[in-house]
């Protein structure tokens, strides 16, 4: 071939090279970063197969520069390669020539690397490399990695004019590289930014609820771990239609946690219908929670709707359910797991959708072991048992509670109290309370009638060591509290001045237990064991 042919077939492969930059440029220049991973597999082909090379391997530099990790790779078929960390001991010497100079290297065989690089050829020769090209990939005057090219068949020289303009190709390759990096560190960034924002929001939710906990559930006062924990329960149950047993001593406030879970409901429109199944006559208490039609029984003179059917759409708390009649029991569970009843005297079923809330201070499951609780019912009703616990077991609280109860009877008497002895407090925490949160309230409220000042002073119900530290069955307690307060009212059970009403329950209710636990005029100031 003369000098002309070789000069039109120089002109003829530079043309088809500069074609092939300028698509690669056009690929690259607003190809999205997620596609960018297939496209350069794609270019390193076009690369290879039109340089008349084996194989194409894209490496990128690690952060800490202590090496390569091959990304993309394409070789013919039978020259294909494992892809794997490249540490830059494996090829010290193409790794600094590239990093310090960031220019070219070209060896049409690999016998041609200079004697300092004889760690560098026996890698190559591992890899089965006769020629051998590398074009660094520079992006803001910053290595970020290489493209090696090798042939594995036979030797490949490239002319100066085609190798002179492989450095093009390397930028357009580092240019994508960079800005596919750039993208996903603003994608990581705004992902951390949501992820931040996320957590900020849920620790605001949080708190929210914290404060929700601790000061927005009405009557319910008190940080200590045992009134956190109802406060916590409550926010649990109270989204839910599912039934709620609450269990604690008398006077521990085991309605204001029904009130709580209903007020914060999705049948919070609606009051709360309540029930004392221990304050109304076993005759009345069937018509009472289930209506009763006209002539159902001697007496019935009219009609009356029930409270379950006035309950409907909203919540019933039963209270005192642990002395409900055995043989309303049954009745009862059925309304809870279908819903339905029939009035004394019609036959005519009544559907209702009512919230059914129970409390009690007896121990239900000794009742059901004695044969006086059904233990079907039992279980219905212990869905979700909340406990709501004595006032010996949450002394810290008792500071809050005073504030809260002396604030309440001064604005009630027109008292001024400015502030609560802080000895007297002291001395309240160290009762036991037998009469719990019930029996806080009563002292507090007869320390601020008695109050001619504007400093409260409270006298502490008197209580022996070791009464205060063992204060006994439930029981126990229960019958010694109510004896000591018969005593003070010499036995006068209901009225302004009676027991019930220091009590805070209704006489009836009063007079129940009183039978219940055995008491009678006589007993006073006695204990039974």
């Amino acid at each position: 071939m003369d000098d002309r042919g070789q000069m039109q077939d120089l002109l003829l492969e530079r043309l088809k090279f500069e074609t092939l930059l300028s698509d690669l440029s056009a690929i690259f220049v607003n190809i999205p970063a997620n596609k960018v991973d297939d496209q350069i597999e794609a270019t390193l082909r076009r690369i290879v197969e039109f340089l008349g090379f084996d194989r194409g391997t894209l490496l990128q530099s690690t952060e800490d520069g202590l090496g390569a990790i091959p990304t993309h790779v394409w070789a013919k078929p039978g020259y294909e390669t494992r892809l794997e960390f490249l540490p830059a001991a494996k090829a010290p010497w193409i790794t600094k020539t590239i990093t310090e100079q960031l220019k070219i290297l070209k060896f049409a065989s690999i016998d041609d690397f200079p004697p300092e690089a004889e760690i560098d050829k026996k890698f190559l020769q591992d890899y089965g490399v006769r020629s051998y090209v590398v074009i660094p990939l520079v992006a803001g005057g910053k290595l970020v990695g290489g493209l090696g090219l090798s042939t594995v068949a036979a030797c490949r020289s490239l002319p100066d004019e085609l190798f002179n303009r492989l450095g093009l190709i390397g930028g357009v390759l580092a240019g994508a590289l960079e800005r596919k990096r750039a993208e996903e560190s603003l994608r990581r960034a705004l992902a951390e930014v949501k992820k931040l924002k996320d957590e900020l929001q849920a620790e605001n939710l949080y708190l929210r609820r914290e404060i929700n906990l601790i000061h927005g559930q009405g009557s319910i006062i008190g940080q200590s771990e045992g009134i956190r924990k109802v406060l916590k329960q409550i926010e649990q149950v109270a989204g839910t239609d599912a039934t709620v047993l609450i269990t604690g001593e008398t006077g521990t406030g085991k309605e204001l946690v029904a009130r709580a879970v209903h007020d914060a409901s999705a049948r919070k429109s609606r009051p709360m219908v309540c029930v004392n199944c221990a304050g109304l006559p076993k005759s009345l208490i069937e018509s009472e929670l289930f209506g009763r039609e006209r002539g159902a029984y001697t007496g019935a003179i009219s009609k009356q709707v029930g409270r379950f059917e006035i309950a409907n759409g909203t919540t019933m708390l039963l209270d005192e359910i642990g002395d409900l009649p055995p043989e309303l029991q049954a009745k009862l569970l059925r309304v809870l797991q279908d819903g339905e009843f029939e009035r004394l005297g019609n036959p005519k079923t009544i559907k209702v959708d009512v919230r059914v809330i129970a409390s009690t201070n007896r121990d239900l499951i000794r009742a059901v072991k004695n044969g006086q609780f059904r233990a079907d019912l039992y279980y219905r009703l212990n869905v979700f048992p909340i406990t709501a616990p004595p006032l010996r077991e949450r002394l810290d609280d008792i500071p809050s509670l005073v504030q809260a109860f002396a604030s309440e009877f001064s604005n009630r008497f027109s008292k001024r109290i400015e502030r609560v002895c802080a000895s007297d407090v002291k001395a309240l925490q160290h009762y036991a309370w037998p009469g719990n949160v019930r029996e806080l309230r009563h002292v507090v409220e007869r320390a601020v009638i008695l109050s001619n000042g504007v400093v409260l002073r409270i006298q502490t119900p008197n209580a022996d060591f070791e009464s205060a530290h063992n204060p006994g069955t439930l029981d126990q307690v229960e019958r010694k509290h109510i004896l000591e307060t018969l005593k003070r009212t010499n036995w006068r059970v209901s009225g302004e001045k009676g027991a019930a009403r220091i009590l805070g329950i209704n006489s009836k209710t009063l007079e129940s237990r009183m039978k219940r636990l055995g008491i009678r005029r006589g007993d006073a100031g006695q204990e039974r064991a």
